[in-house]
């Protein structure tokens, strides 16, 4: 009985364990993560390049937006951080489909044909002849061997190894990170509405300085980018005259201002009508004490 050949097993056994799998699968996600990493950077970009302003210093401040709009029948100005008014690029991979299939396939045939022949050939030949005092004889014989063997013998093996993949990636607008979220959230509460010119505020019109608690006034001053300024007030006081309203400005005895983060304490030590001015913006208040 004829022994069966393994060897196209082994053969395809080989070739499959021969095969790189670390590059075939891991070559479509390594590309995945470097891809995710370019997209990361790109975000980085954008939002370095659109939405920050860097100066001589390399400190980074935001870039804001300024609108001119009508507001209760006046023009005011509105400052939005540009950040919150373009989307933010967050493209992330969200599935990659590997599809593998590996196709080995190992044949052998092998054909053996003998042939044998074998002839003989066999003759004999005897002669006979005598006379009274002589007897002769004679015997010949022939004999012919001859023998053939033809053989031959054919193998073929057939081997083929194939394998397919597809991949596929499906990307998308991810959500954002929860740190940029709430970035975002603090910028959403930084936009703010400025009127045309500056905005200046008082605490009080009204200043008692015979209370403790009401003796100053305090003073902020914004102006149209939204920012507080420092400058120290103009305090003017006004008195009624028979032409009119006269303005001057008080001395400095007549008050005080201490600076305070974002705005000024100002501090009155005689009644009378005053005016309080930062740059095109005034407003009055009225300096008085009840025990006298």
């Amino acid at each position: 009985m004829a022994s069966i050949d393994t060897t196209p097993s082994s053969v395809a056994y080989n070739a499959l364990q021969s095969m790189p799998f670390g590059t075939i699968i891991g070559g479509p996600l390594k590309a995945c993560i470097e891809a995710q990493t370019d997209s990361a950077l790109a975000t980085w970009k954008f939002i370095k390049e659109v939405g920050l302003v860097e100066d001589e210093n390399g400190n980074r401040s935001l870039t804001y937006v300024s609108f001119t709009y009508r507001k209760n029948g006046r023009m005011a100005t509105i400052n939005v951080p540009l950040l919150t008014i373009v989307p933010i690029p967050y493209i992330a991979i969200r599935d990659i489909d590997i599809a593998f299939k590996a196709n080995i396939s190992a044949a052998s045939s092998t054909t053996t044909t003998t042939k044998e022949s074998l002839a003989v050939d066999f003759g004999m030949k005897a002669k006979a002849s005598g006379n009274i005092l002589i007897a002769k004889a004679s015997m010949e014989m022939n004999i012919g061997v001859s023998s053939k063997k033809d053989s031959s013998s054919t193998r073929d093996s057939k081997y083929s190894v194939e394998y397919t993949m597809d991949v596929a990636v499906k990307a998308g607008q991810d959500d954002m990170p929860a740190g940029m979220a709430k970035v975002l959230e603090m910028l959403n509460e930084s936009i703010d509405t400025v009127e045309k010119g500056g905005e200046l505020h008082l605490s009080s019109s009204l200043v008692d300085l015979s209370s403790d608690s009401m003796k100053g006034v305090y003073i902020t001053y914004k102006n149209e980018e939204g920012y507080f300024e420092y400058a120290d007030p103009d305090i003017i006081e006004i008195k009624v005259t028979e032409n009119g309203r006269e303005r001057k400005a008080v001395k400095g005895t007549d008050y005080q201002i201490t600076s305070d983060n974002p705005g000024f304490i100002c501090l009155f030590n005689a009644p009378g009508s005053y005016a309080v001015s930062v740059g095109d913006k005034t407003i009055s208040l009225q300096v008085i004490n009840s025990q006298q």
